[in-house]
């Protein structure tokens, strides 16, 4: 859908302001258990390899980074300990062999994602050894789209040669502001050069398939500094940008403290900040896919939306709805079938389960139809800004109006206000709607509920 002018009413969304999930996952990674352990996985993944076995999506974690940046949400080890890393590396190869163990060959890997951390922190030849490491283990299509998170800090031409010669045809540059003020606020210091060569690097070597990574509301952000730097970003015409709403959770992720709050931008300007990007981008070509991307009308991401093939998951928005995500490494989260299973999240546990041969899963979920039902409903309200009533109701035997009655009652707040349309056949989200868009999606969570006090679990919504 492509970016429209909206008028932007701050008193009104300010009062839709509280916590919620972001819907990488639904039910939300806090209903995960530690009763789904290794044990059932186990059970699970034998189950998950039959003749109608799904093809996979990997994911792959790279916890570490040279440095720590205060606003950082990730599960992250600061070190510059090499061996540190060669140990997780070989740990993390115990761990992929494992599960592969469980996987036909002929099943197709359409997509791997290596996530981080820093995985350019990575030296070249870990690189290539990594890769094809998984690629003796797993049947990787020819045409997988293979991508990876960049920090052009410490980035060499030698490590773009080896994630090219290892397969890599997509890449996600953490870019967050080029303000330098803001930059040493976060401690996270990269001055645009280091950006601009990146890209120049990764375009010479073939690898033309470019992401870029902002985020909003950091501290010292205004409209006129951050407009700058998507000026910049337009410039560099990548063929997608994420720009997301910084997430402040000292509470979960104690570094955030290191921040002074008095320097994060108030609510109306972070509302402010977000409608100005909608409108900047808007203007250079690029289409709204949902909460945070944006993408050229002509990329896959813009594509699937107008199939309505879209999907979401960890990783944020992904064309690649029909497979079962596999996840190795520190935290990672896996989903298949109905079933989320999480590891360690931290480093001595992952390793100590990884290194005995054992699956480092720590937590899940066993989803129930109710679930499954809330799931489908969610996720098409997040990537296609609407829910066919006929479709749910065909897929999953329900009457729809029926079986979400309260959902509907808690919608009339936004009904009332035009930031939703509801007809007897669908619900759109319109107008300013997509600034509020997990709060429309709380409305059929059966987890948490707009009306509910909510323990500080999220982070804001608007």
């Amino acid at each position: 859908m492509p970016a429209k002018q909206s008028s932007l009413n701050i008193d009104l969304l300010k009062r839709f302001a509280r916590p919620g999930p972001r819907y990488t996952s639904y039910p939300p990674a806090p209903a995960f258990h530690a009763e789904y352990d290794a044990r059932r996985l186990e059970v699970d993944l034998i189950l998950n390899n039959d003749e109608n076995a799904k093809p996979l999506s990997l994911y792959i974690h790279i916890p570490f980074c040279d440095t720590l940046c205060y606003f950082c949400g990730c599960t992250t080890f600061i070190t510059k300990d090499r061996s540190q890393i060669r140990r997780y590396l070989n740990a993390l190869k115990q761990e992929i062999a494992k599960w592969a163990w469980y996987v036909k060959k002929e099943r197709r890997v359409e997509q791997i994602h290596w996530g981080g951390g820093t995985p350019s922190y990575l030296e070249p030849d870990e690189i290539r050894e990594l890769a094809g490491f998984v690629k003796e283990l797993f049947h990787v299509a020819p045409d997988a789209e293979f991508s990876v998170e960049i920090d052009p800090r410490g980035l060499r031409f030698e490590h773009l040669e080896a994630f090219k010669e290892s397969g890599v045809n997509r890449l996600s540059l953490g870019v967050q502001d080029f303000d330098e003020r803001v930059q040493r606020a976060v401690n996270r210091i990269q001055p645009e050069s280091l950006t601009r060569d990146a890209m120049m690097w990764s375009r010479q070597l073939g690898i033309d398939q470019i992401n870029i990574d902002l985020i909003y509301g950091l501290p010292l952000q205004n409209v006129e500094t951050f407009g700058k730097t998507l000026q910049k970003i337009v410039e560099l015409a990548p063929n997608r940008i994420a720009v997301f709403n910084f997430a402040y959770v000292p509470w979960m992720k104690p570094h955030q403290k290191l921040l002074h709050p008095e320097d994060l931008p108030s609510p109306e300007m972070k509302l402010q900040l977000l409608h100005s990007t909608i409108e900047t981008l808007g203007r250079a070509g690029y289409e709204y896919i949902g909460m945070d991307h944006f993408a050229r009308p002509d990329d896959e991401l813009a594509i699937a939306q107008k199939a309505k093939t879209l999907h979401r998951n960890f990783q944020g928005y992904s064309t690649k709805a029909g497979a079962d995500l596999y996840g190795f490494g520190l935290s990672s989260i896996s989903h298949f079938g109905n079933v989320y299973a999480q590891n360690a999240k931290t480093l001595p546990l992952y390793l100590e389960a990884a290194e005995r041969g054992q699956f480092a899963t720590k937590l899940g979920y066993r989803m129930s139809k109710d679930d499954e039902i809330r799931k489908f409903v969610i996720m098409r309200l997040m990537c296609d800004l609407e829910v066919d009533k006929g479709e749910v109701e065909r897929r999953f035997g329900i009457m729809f109006d029926e079986y979400f009655d309260r959902s509907l009652d808690m919608l009339q707040e936004f009904i009332n206000e035009g930031l939703v349309q509801q007809s007897l056949s669908t619900i759109q989200v319109v107008g300013a709607g997509r600034y509020v868009l997990r709060n429309i999606a709380l409305c059929f969570d059966a987890y948490t509920s707009t009306r509910e006090q909510q323990k500080p679990l999220y982070s804001q919504t608007v």
